[in-house]
């Protein structure tokens, strides 16, 4: 695996946030631009040119902040199932979700593909 991907999953949970605030910004700047141009002109002193452009900055700004909702979402929801089935002690119902658990475990930080290897070694599964 490159060294960009693992660092980008290292630190999945603040690039999400990150991505999610800039979004924000970004989309409520293209909004305000699109609804209320003369607003934008006045109190920011912006150049018509730039307003030209609020749709674009609307429909990036949506880009980013949905992207980063899903990040985060994915996140979230990866690592909750993870924790829920790692706490079973039943050999048998950890078998049978496995599989699903290395493919939740593969876009987590390490912590918990390692939490995932220890419990592997404790119910002796390979």
């Amino acid at each position: 695996m490159g060294k960009i991907s693992q660092l980008l999953r290292e630190y999945i949970l603040g690039l999400s946030i990150v991505l999610i605030i800039i979004g924000a910004i970004i989309f409520v700047f293209g909004t305000i631009g699109i609804l209320m141009p003369e607003f934008m002109q006045n109190t920011m002193s912006l150049d018509t040119a730039i307003l030209d452009w609020s749709p674009y900055i609307f429909g990036l700004g949506a880009i980013i902040l949905i992207s980063g909702i899903y990040y985060l979402y994915a996140y979230e929801k990866n690592k909750r199932f993870l924790l829920e089935e790692i706490e079973t002690n039943k050999r048998s119902e950890f078998v049978k979700m496995h599989s699903e658990l290395k493919k939740a475990v593969r876009t987590l930080p390490q912590k918990y593909q390692d939490m995932l290897h220890e419990k592997e070694k404790e119910l002796k599964i390979k």
